[in-house]
């Protein structure tokens, strides 16, 4: 779909509506029927932090160990 710069500017709420949708993959906008600008689906970025430390840390055993004490300190139950 090609629109132009004013037309953009008055149904900008209706374009995003037709991306979102997919009623439209791509609208290009143009100044003076020149194209300036496409709108099309923003994909955002895969976060790579996720499971970035898997495998590669360990937990002691005795973990645990001082958990009673802790409790005591906090005089409340675990």
């Amino acid at each position: 779909m090609k629109i132009n710069i004013l037309e953009a500017k008055t149904r900008l709420s209706a374009l995003i509506r037709l991306i979102e949708t997919g009623k439209e993959d791509t609208i290009i906008i143009s100044r003076y029927g020149k194209p300036v600008a496409k709108m099309t689906v923003y994909e955002a970025p895969r976060s790579k932090r996720i499971g970035v430390a898997k495998g590669k840390l360990t937990s002691p055993t005795d973990l645990d160990k001082y958990n009673n004490e802790i409790e005591e300190l906090f005089g409340g139950e675990l």
